[in-house]
């Protein structure tokens, strides 16, 4: 059964640093291009940062570019989001899936930014 499960989120300052973590399971996770998405309160779900499967590849929103990191660590099956230079405008729920939004989504991990 496919299965991922985000964490490493919590309530840091404005201009701090978070690091995301994505444990997936039941897939091949090396053969997937990944991705992270948010949805902040009262907002749909958004793209931010995508990773191929070789991590050779990423690509970013313009908004995040430049603050945020994405990587990953096949032999672990586990996707990483280093987050700096938050903003509270970052407050969101974060997510982990494929490119193709085709696995069955995590809970999530909740970050909040205090300004």
């Amino acid at each position: 059964q496919m299965h991922l499960m985000e964490s490493g989120g919590g309530l840091v300052q404005f201009e701090g640093s978070l690091r995301l973590s994505c444990a997936a399971s039941g897939f091949p996770f090396s053969n997937r291009d990944m991705s992270w998405y948010r949805q902040a309160p009262g907002k749909e779900r958004e793209w931010i940062a995508s990773i191929d499967q070789f991590n050779d590849r990423t690509d970013y929103k313009k908004s995040v570019s430049g603050r945020f990191t994405i990587s990953r660590d096949n032999a672990l099956n586990t996707l990483y989001l280093q987050m700096s230079r938050l903003k509270p405008e970052d407050t969101a729920v974060y997510y982990c899936n494929d490119v193709l939004m085709s696995l069955n989504w995590g809970q999530g991990t909740q970050v909040v930014v205090s300004s």
